[in-house]
């Protein structure tokens, strides 16, 4: 399977070659996002040389629904702002966290784009995220992992 965080471009360029060399592999992304993978305006490929667009996804990820990697249990949170379906996959056994483009090292998801919602965002961060143990890892789509307790203390976006 492949679990979308988030359906845009830059997340889902690769999905037709995928699908193409793994036929039987699934594609599972938020609701709020079915459309996202079918059009191009959405994942904001539509402003590119080459517009990209895919296959819908094989099936939605639900918030508070427990995931199987592996045979391992990951919880999905819906996190939306930078974009309306964004989920973060959490593992608290091992304490990591899976973040997409909601938060990254002294950063947040950008909040500029059609779908974006600024503070939507915040809240995710704030209610979603925040509320993780402080040594939880953060792995985001972008950029180096980081820990909940750093960005708490550090991240210039989540001040009050």
């Amino acid at each position: 399977r492949v679990l979308l965080t988030h359906a845009h471009v830059d997340h889902i360029a690769g999905l037709a070659n995928v699908r193409r060399r793994h036929p039987e592999v699934q594609v599972l992304v938020h609701e709020a996002e079915a459309d996202f993978l079918t059009d191009a305006s959405l994942n904001l490929s539509a402003y590119l040389a080459e517009p990209i667009v895919t296959d819908p996804a094989d099936a939605f990820l639900a918030s508070s629904e427990s995931v199987d990697i592996a045979g391992v249990a990951w919880e999905t949170r819906h996190t939306p702002g930078h974009s309306p379906g964004g989920i973060t996959l959490y593992e608290p056994t091992q304490g990591i966290a899976i973040v997409g483009d909601t938060l990254f090292a002294n950063g947040v998801g950008r909040t500029d784009f059609p779908t974006s919602d600024p503070p939507q965002l915040m809240r995710s961060i704030r209610d979603q995220l925040l509320t993780l143990p402080d040594d939880t890892r953060v792995l985001p789509g972008h950029g180096p992992e980081t820990t909940v307790a750093h960005e708490r203390a550090t991240n210039p976006w989540l001040r009050d």
